[in-house]
């Protein structure tokens, strides 16, 4: 955007190309990719993904509303997402206490989100990592993107600050060993594969740094069009960006699983994560409570009315041979095995 607003000024002016010579093209990079990532140090950056991701879950199994179909489907839709300026500024003190990114701070949060919603304290999201570490290429045309499958560890009901330092490691490790291309880790690690869902993971957390910036194009005005995608990578993908004083973005999501009801009571599940993670680091991370009122009263109140009138025409003779049959097979099952506890059997 930046280029092309330049080039357009200088060629409306009448004057020669403004841009500075590239110092190394894309095929450059790539060849020198190639010869840099061999050897000692593709050994080392395969190690740390084999390791890192042994026995990692295959799939993260989060309630859908609908069964998965044989084959992915990548149809998709969204829900906006808007962090506020208040919660936006509580996060970055959040952050700045506990040393880390803003894109790490959501990220504990999402992923606490999913642990609850999956019962996993173990799962791994994908984030896309820009993969521009050297100046050449910080200004050069190109894909460089490489999707890096952090593994993150919830377990033993850690505080927010516990979650944070764990999620801070994870999130630093991986990007020491972002140049190894994630296909190759996919082949190094050789998880179980489907035509059903992407191997590694499911869901991904996309942050941008750098917003797209506006087209300054003199005598033209310039405004995105159409509505966007309506496919996705994944069963669910959180993009967000500074935006200003607020954190926006949206949350795609798979329409062949989710509705879009579900997907805002997800979002509203991560608002009220981070709200709490704000107002106390020290709490234990399961026990917060990301349930409104009304969802917490729909799923334990209401779904628990089973009252039911009992049929005027079975009587009472019938109704206490079913509980004596009952107790007999209760019984059966203590004498076929004994280590039954008397709670179990009771």
């Amino acid at each position: 955007v930046r280029e092309l607003s330049s080039l357009y000024r200088a060629f409306l002016a009448g004057q020669d190309d403004p841009l500075p010579p590239l110092a190394i093209q894309y095929p450059d990079y790539a060849a020198w990719q190639r010869q840099w990532l061999s050897g000692e140090r593709l050994q080392t950056q395969a190690d740390y993904w084999r390791e890192t991701l042994a026995g990692a879950p295959a799939r993260l199994a989060l309630p859908t509303d609908r069964p998965r179909p044989a084959e992915q489907s990548f149809a998709g839709a969204n829900v906006p997402v808007v962090i506020d300026a208040e919660l936006t500024r509580g996060l970055k003190r959040l952050s700045r206490q506990h040393g880390t990114t803003l894109f790490m701070t959501v990220l504990t949060a999402w992923a606490a989100v999913l642990s609850r919603l999956s019962g996993q304290d173990d799962l791994v999201i994908g984030a896309p990592s820009a993969n521009r570490g050297r100046r050449e290429i910080e200004d050069l045309i190109g894909f460089f993107v490489n999707t890096l499958a952090l593994r993150l560890d919830l377990s033993g009901e850690p505080s927010v600050a516990e979650l944070l330092e764990r999620t801070r490691r994870t999130a630093l490790a991986a990007q020491e060993h972002q140049d190894l291309p994630f296909e190759q880790v996919v082949e190094i690690v050789k998880p179980p594969r489907a035509l059903d869902h992407t191997p590694l993971f499911q869901v991904g957390l996309a942050w941008e740094n750098d917003a797209v910036g506006s087209f300054d194009l003199p005598g033209l005005s310039v405004e995105a069009a159409g509505e966007g995608l309506d496919q996705v990578k994944f069963d669910l993908e959180l993009n967000l960006c500074e935006h200003g004083e607020v954190i926006t973005g949206t949350l795609r999501y798979a329409s062949a699983l989710f509705d879009e009801a579900t997907i805002a009571r997800q979002r509203g599940y991560l608002l009220a994560l981070l709200r709490a993670m704000v107002a106390d680091a020290g709490q234990p991370v399961g026990r917060i409570d990301i349930l409104p009122a009304e969802e917490r009263t729909y799923l334990l109140e209401d779904l628990n009315r089973t009252q039911a009138p009992y049929p005027s025409d079975q009587c009472i003779h019938e109704l206490f041979e079913q509980q004596v049959q009952k107790a007999s097979d209760a019984v059966a099952v203590v004498h076929e095995d004994e280590e039954l506890s008397y709670g179990e059997l009771n």
